[in-house]
């Protein structure tokens, strides 16, 4: 591949960058596959093992425990010694741990495997913000990284859904532990493939020749003095910009969470939804809302790039508007159908539906009240992840050649939100529950809107540290501020 040929003589790039692409984006999917499924487990833990709200919150924060405290080891391991192998190994890790969930007895073993998990899978997005920095040119980037951080990965949450809970459980009848085991299989491949394709940067990769290496760098302007291989910490600290975007990522994370825990149990508890096949179909829904605003959100970072000559005023205005649009929409979300503009928001809904066969798929006519929450939580997905591509775009503006450790900051600040936040939600699901009799026996009822109206403070904070995060104050430097 090395000696192409263009038309006019010159040496082709060879597409290498997109076999790296495809394998990142793999990841990303896996990752998501497999952390949603605890949608599904986690009411099927509820009922076997009769745990309270806050019994699962613990569960709910111990992922996040292990996953905020690998976040910079793993970052600084991939930036002294390169994506190639950590990812594989890791892959590979999450993947064995994954079963330990249906051999575990008690509270204290799910939190051992729940651990485990977390730690495995701490690493992995601030490597892939390496592989994309190192591997595609700056024009693109923010682009790639919307692909691989919100298009894939949020669609790899949202087929969780689809495939371990409407296909796996609820069409093949397998019980929870079989159908985990199964998805565990899809990462030993992927880890494999990893290690085996995947090379830490374009010039150490044989198969990718001069002309792709020289696209890839075209208009990098990184400096090549000779720095520490290790992002200093005085530098750090002392970077304004690192430290809201520290406070954004745990507001922006934190507020995540409702996603991966609570869409099953909200939609079982919340709106009627029994149906296993339907309610996979529900509790996707935001996941793909989150997709696809994540390409939108890469492609309008670039643009705005472009048009504006600034990376900044770009992350801004991206950053911002994408926080402000999500409260509106979970708003409406919690108050439809008491809400202003209904009729114009329902046809809004309708047209959306119409377009992804979503009326067609659940055999109904028109929207009930738990497909408008559904389409609803789709559109605050949609907007609350556009911002996900200027996460990975700061980080790698303003990291450089630490990016791996710069997004590894970041997402220790989204893990510690991710620790705190199930317990606060936890809390308040138990504090604001119900009892109510129904045929003579208590029924303990749970009211969500709490935990929703805490996740819009949140976005409103995450919009506002937008206002004060300069991705151009970089970290490869000393004389940053």
């Amino acid at each position: 591949m090395s000696d192409e040929r263009s038309h006019d003589g010159t040496q082709a790039p060879t597409m290498r960058r997109w076999i790296v692409f495809g394998l990142a984006a793999a990841t990303s999917f896996i990752l998501y596959l497999h952390r949603y499924t605890w949608n599904f487990i986690r009411p099927e833990l509820m009922t076997e093992y009769k745990f309270s709200n806050q019994e699962m919150g613990v569960l709910d924060t111990a992922f996040y425990v292990s996953y905020s405290l690998g976040q910079i080891p793993g970052g600084i391991i991939c930036d002294m010694f390169g994506p190639h192998l950590f990812v594989g190994i890791i892959i590979a890790i999450w993947s064995l741990t994954m079963p330990c969930l249906g051999l575990a007895g008690s509270l204290n073993g799910l939190i051992g495997a729940r651990l485990g998990f977390g730690v495995a899978q701490a690493g992995c997005y601030p490597a892939l913000a390496k592989v994309t920095r190192e591997w595609f040119p700056i024009g693109q980037r923010t682009t790639v990284q919307g692909l691989v951080a919100s298009f894939f990965g949020r669609s790899g949450g949202a087929m969780s859904s689809l495939l371990f809970g409407s296909f796996l459980m609820g069409i093949c009848g397998f019980s929870w532990r079989v159908a985990l085991t199964m998805l565990a299989v899809f990462g030993l491949v992927l880890a494999v493939l990893f290690i085996w394709q995947c090379r830490n940067r374009p010039e150490d990769d044989p198969r990718c020749n001069d002309a792709e290496r020289a696209l890839i760098r075209a208009g990098d302007e990184t400096p090549e003095d000779d720095q520490p291989k290790v992002l200093p910490i005085g530098r750090a600290l002392k970077n304004a910009s690192l430290r809201m975007f520290v406070v954004q990522q745990y507001m922006n994370a934190g507020a995540d969470y409702v996603y991966s825990v609570l869409m099953g149990s909200f939609f079982i508890e919340s709106r009627g939804v029994t149906d296993k096949v339907i309610l996979g179909i529900l509790a996707s829904m935001p996941l793909w809302g989150g997709a696809c605003g994540g390409v939108a959100g890469g492609l309008l970072n670039d643009f705005l790039i472009r048009t504006t000559g600034s990376r900044r005023r770009a992350r801004t205005i991206v950053g911002f508007s994408g926080k402000v649009l999500a409260c509106f929409f979970l708003y409406a979300a919690l108050m439809y159908p008491n809400v202003p503009l209904a009729p114009s928001l329902v046809a809004l809904l309708d047209g959306i539906f119409e377009s992804f066969g979503i009326l067609m798929a659940l055999g109904v006519d028109g929207i009930s009240d738990p497909l408008a929450a559904a389409g609803f939580l789709f559109l605050t997905k949609f907007f609350t992840d556009w911002t996900q591509p200027t996460v990975w775009g700061t980080s790698t503006d303003m990291g450089g050649r630490y990016s791996a450790t710069v997004f590894s900051v970041i997402n220790t600040s989204g893990g510690v939100g991710g620790v705190i936040t199930p317990m606060m939600g936890g809390w308040l699901l138990d504090r604001y529950a119900t009892v109510t009799v129904v045929l003579g026996e208590k029924v303990t009822v749970t009211h969500y809107e709490p935990v929703f109206v805490m996740v819009g403070v949140m976005y409103l904070l995450s919009a506002v540290c937008w206002l004060f995060i300069n991705s151009e104050n970089s970290l490869d430097r000393d004389d940053q501020k």
